[in-house]
């Protein structure tokens, strides 16, 4: 066969591949690309695809697709013969006292996923003035392994309780897909200032976002509206009361089918029995009397999720120390502590 004109030749031979690793089985290629070469931008990787230089296993392929291990990535020459960027080693930012704390969290690890039980007070991911969250803790758990411990789901500053994290890409993508398609139970553990009536109930509230609460309105918290309103997003709580002290306490175990910010709060609130220590949904009515901690008595006690690997990973975690001496006073037995809401059948198709 005769020459190849144009330098086609040259060019096939200047491409490269590369194979995806175990560890990135799962990602979308564009987040692919931005991993092995963060110089290039999303639309210069748009056209690379669009003309046919990127190619997964020699086929075309689209930005949003997911690779799998294995599978053979084309790097077209202009890439190939890129000289390599020089990769700094990530700041460890991570005293071996945070270290030793975030490792003394644990109450579930294997080798897709590990289960910490948050303490009151510390926020799941950074924001305006916090500097130290559990999503900066992470590090201390990678245990010399290539990717970074990553969250699949958070919890409010001042709840405590039950947070997941995944190992690996593909246990978070697993993990968070089984949370959009609800096939994972929720369990709070909540006191009120008041007893819910009725004892036993569903609280069906839009829920939208408020700004203008707080020191100088520079607040924002959820309000109840209408479900037509603007911004308004459908929020579905499950509760039953436990145990009570005259009508001034209860103890109400929750089960939220939705996950909106501050559901639980809000919902209690509604009900004119807000959650002791929850000044932002309850104000005054919030505030605990005696021997009660003016902190937030709300508990993730406990989650029953698919696991990547199959089957189911339940776990729970015991009350923070507050809650306990709370429980105590009121003579609260652990014997009533059992999850009152029926297991409901889970469809594993698509929903």
């Amino acid at each position: 066969m005769g020459q190849t004109a144009g330098g086609t030749e040259q060019q096939v031979l200047s491409a490269s591949t590369i194979l995806v690793d175990a560890d990135e089985n799962g990602i979308r290629l564009d987040r692919w690309f931005r991993r092995h070469f963060p110089a290039l931008g999303h639309g210069a990787l748009e056209k690379l695809l669009r003309t046919g230089q990127v190619r997964v296993d020699g086929k075309r392929a689209k930005a949003g697709e997911r690779v799998e291990a294995g599978q053979s990535i084309r790097i077209p020459p202009q890439l190939a013969s890129a000289p390599a960027e020089k990769k700094l080693p990530p700041p460890t930012g991570i005293s071996d006292n945070d270290r030793k704390f975030v490792q003394g969290l644990v109450i579930h690890e294997d080798s897709k996923v590990i289960v910490l039980d948050k303490p009151s007070g510390l926020a799941t991911q950074g924001g305006s003035g916090i500097t130290r969250h559990v999503d900066g803790l992470l590090e201390g758990l990678q245990a010399g392994k290539k990717q970074r411990p990553r969250l699949v789901h958070r919890l409010d500053r001042d709840t405590s309780g039950v947070l997941v994290v995944a190992r690996t890409q593909p246990a978070a993508a697993a993990l968070s897909e089984s949370l959009r398609r609800r096939d994972a139970q929720k369990i709070y553990w909540a006191l009120t200032k008041g007893v819910p009536k009725p004892a036993r109930g569903v609280i069906k509230l839009a829920l939208a976002k408020q700004a203008g609460f707080g020191k100088g309105g520079r607040d924002e918290r959820m309000a109840a509206v209408e479900d037509d309103e603007e911004g308004a997003k459908h929020a579905t709580t499950h509760y039953t009361v436990i145990a009570h002290a005259a009508d001034q306490y209860a103890w109400v175990v929750l089960k939220p089918v939705t996950g909106r910010t501050h559901q639980i709060r809000a919902h209690l609130a509604h009900l004119g029995t807000p959650i002791v220590g929850d000044f932002k949904y309850g104000g005054e009515k919030a505030k605990g009397r005696g021997e009660l901690e003016d902190r937030l008595h709300l508990h993730a006690r406990s989650i029953d999720i698919a696991h990547p690997d199959g089957g189911r990973l339940k776990v729970s975690a015991n009350l923070p120390p507050h809650m306990k001496r709370a429980w105590k006073l009121f003579g609260f037995s652990g014997a009533d502590a059992s999850n009152p809401f029926p297991e409901r059948k889970r469809h594993h198709g698509a929903s």
